[in-house]
């Protein structure tokens, strides 16, 4: 992830981004609107193997506009949502509009779920922007029914001052909370993002014990 400043800077500015203003246009990109029949299905297809196989309870963390969601919604999981930005919420609810969903505005370290457990706790690219992603994890444990699972979606971007969270980073904060833990190597696969990818992109499905 480069230096302690580079981090930190790199932070910094992600915190800064109005995503209310970026929701218009977010989901251009082909791996955030899923537009693309190819990358849809890459998409639908990582899911399936990633999340349980019964359909269950999803909470979809730092949900954007709800592409995701709505795979897994597709697949039979009832989705609850959360996103910091209102204007990405309303997107989502949009593009879930008559599904088994509910998108919630709050924070995806701390969401505002009270007591609902779930069976599957699914983050991508939100970790690493947050201030104690070992904290994160440890709550977003305890969201999990009994035998539930985190699926993390990250990665390493950029080369004169990468940001992100590295794999093998990643897999040490999950250590501390047992059980097993699976590392998918993401950046191999163009169809996931509609173009090569060159840097560090994967996925963690982890069981916590």
């Amino acid at each position: 992830m480069g230096n302690d400043s580079d981090g930190a800077s790199a932070l910094s500015s992600t915190r800064d981004i109005d995503w209310d203003a970026r929701a218009a246009d977010f989901d251009h990109e082909p791996d955030h609107g899923l537009r693309e029949p190819g990358v849809r299905r890459a998409w639908a297809a990582r899911l399936r193997s990633w999340l349980p196989e019964r359909p269950g309870e999803l909470l979809d963390l730092g949900c954007g506009t709800g592409s995701l969601s709505l795979l897994a919604a597709e697949q039979g999981h009832r989705v609850t949502g959360v996103d910091l930005s209102p204007a990405m919420v309303e997107r989502a609810r949009a593009k879930l509009a008559g599904r088994d969903a509910v998108f919630l505005t709050g924070d995806a370290g701390a969401p505002p779920v009270g007591e609902q457990r779930f069976d599957a706790v699914l983050v991508r690219h939100v970790l690493w922007t947050l201030p104690d992603p070992g904290r994160a994890l440890r709550h977003w444990r305890e969201l999990l029914r009994p035998g539930g699972r985190l699926v993390l979606v990250e990665g390493v971007w950029g080369t004169v001052t990468p940001v992100g969270i590295p794999a093998d980073r990643l897999t040490a904060l999950l250590a501390p909370l047992g059980g097993w833990v699976r590392l998918e190597r993401l950046s191999d696969d163009p169809a996931l993002w509609g173009r090569e990818a060159a840097d560090e992109r994967y996925a963690v499905v982890a069981t916590p014990g």
